[in-house]
């Protein structure tokens, strides 16, 4: 199932210009019931947050997190258009278990960094992945992370 056809958001850990990312070596993506995209703009009035919900077959939301594991270990760091482009998983039980924090970094010469935070939750078949600009403070991207796993009941 492709998600172009469904018109499902598309995956949030697709890297596409990862040299050792191929989409097909991630099938949980494809054995999604149903996906919404949202986006939220942060108090600061910084650049807007994104909100996907997906809902898996039975089974495939724990297999989404194993693949999700497996893109930042593959896609850990790499290089496109002049920049280095990373991952850091700061917390891998995050939410006392129940998500992942990951810091994303694209390394530019000229300017600075472009920090990004994800936090990913999993609640049954529902996987819950936030992406925000970074904040400037932990207590921020926690607080953003209690909001999203409130909406997820």
């Amino acid at each position: 199932m492709d998600d172009a056809r469904t018109g499902l958001p598309p995956w949030p850990w697709e890297q596409d210009n990862c040299p050792n990312y191929q989409s097909r070596e991630y099938p949980a993506k494809s054995h999604r019931r149903n996906a919404v995209e949202r986006y939220y703009r942060l108090p600061d009035g910084s650049s807007a947050a994104y909100h996907v919900v997906e809902t898996y077959e039975p089974g495939w939301a724990e297999r989404n997190v194993d693949d999700v594991r497996r893109v930042l270990l593959r896609c850990a760091s790499y290089p496109v258009l002049g920049s280095q482009v990373s991952f850091d998983v700061v917390d891998p039980h995050y939410l006392k278990g129940a998500g992942m924090l990951v810091r994303g970094r694209i390394a530019h010469r000229d300017v600075p960094d472009t920090v990004t935070y994800f936090v990913m939750l999993k609640r049954g078949e529902t996987v819950s992945t936030v992406r925000l600009p970074d904040p400037g403070s932990r207590a921020a991207v926690d607080s953003i992370a209690a909001r999203a796993v409130a909406r997820l009941g």
